[in-house]
């Protein structure tokens, strides 16, 4: 005769509906968490949202809530102050250049210290983590990029076909010195050394025993298989290309080679700031980026967790 059979039948039944109250408990407190994080998340996108459809008077009375009135000139304003054909084509051209040309050298730097190719490659590893704590180098980079030139770079020569060539000492003020702050993530090469390491190393095997040199491998078998490294890295190294202000301001000061951040101080005044037409003008910024998260969420997420810890 089974243990459960001398039960009361009683005692099964609240012991079922103690296990239910504590699921349903669990779920609550796991829901209230998501929807506050959602509110802390959303609302200043709606804020944001609500603010760009507003006129100046009507937001300083509230700037917070539902426009009474769509103002939707303030996105048709704000694409011609913000010189947005411009300045697009230049953040375009930064972030596109930039991300290409890091993501692939870090793919053949990442390759051998994953593999341990090279002496001292957990060393190296080291320091690019420790990279990750320290302040940027400001002086010493642009101190750098002020004395470099004198090269017959492609990135000039584009300056001089598309718009009016600028005087420039060095690489300063020009898009290629400009591209050149953007060669070196730290985070975005120890994504891809860790993801790396969870290839087989028998692929490296058999592509030197069939005669496949080191670049064809690295673009025919290894890209292919790493591919959520890549695109993580790329969002990632893109988004903040995009966004980034401080480095255009300071090496930056020909209105030809501005990015499209760097045309949102324009609604910066003296005595005060246009905020509804800024609004609507990083709302239109948001929207290429969002187009490439959209596009490359599917590999995103696997791309963050192996690389953090596989290894």
């Amino acid at each position: 005769m089974s243990i459960t059979a001398n039960l009361p039948s009683n005692s099964i039944r609240r012991d079922d509906g103690g296990a239910r109250r504590r699921r349903i408990t669990r779920k609550s407190v796991s829901l209230f968490i998501l929807l506050t994080f959602s509110v802390i998340y959303v609302g200043p996108i709606l804020m944001l949202v609500f603010a760009s459809f507003k006129s100046l008077p009507e937001f300083f009375k509230d700037p917070t809530w539902l426009p009474d009135n769509l103002e939707w000139s303030n996105y048709s304003e704000a694409w011609s102050l913000a010189n947005f054909p411009g300045y697009m084509l230049n953040s375009v051209l930064y972030t596109v250049v930039a991300t290409f040309l890091f993501v692939t050298m870090s793919v053949f730097v990442a390759f051998p210290i994953a593999r341990g190719y090279v002496k001292g490659s957990k060393a190296l590893l080291t320091l690019y983590v420790v990279a990750l704590f320290l302040p940027p180098a400001l002086i010493p980079q642009f101190q750098l990029i002020l004395n470099i030139g004198g090269w017959p770079i492609i990135g000039d020569f584009i300056s001089n076909v598309w718009f009016e060539g600028s005087e420039a000492q060095g690489l300063f003020n020009t898009r290629t010195g400009y591209i050149l702050l953007f060669l070196m993530n730290p985070i975005g090469l120890i994504i891809l050394v860790n993801y790396i390491k969870s290839i087989p190393r028998e692929l490296d095997e058999s592509a030197a025993v069939d005669g496949c040199g080191y670049g064809r491998f690295v673009f025919t078998i290894l890209m292919p298989l790493i591919r959520p490294a890549i695109a993580t890295v790329t969002v990632i190294h893109a988004i903040g290309i995009w966004n980034e202000l401080i480095l255009a301001t300071i090496y930056l000061t020909d209105e030809n080679t501005y990015p499209i951040t760097r045309g949102l101080i324009v609604f910066e005044g003296v005595y005060g700031s246009d905020w509804p037409k800024l609004a609507a003008a990083v709302l239109m910024l948001m929207i290429p980026m969002l187009a490439l998260y959209m596009f490359l969420q599917r590999y995103i997420i696997s791309g963050l967790t192996s690389g953090a810890i596989k290894g």
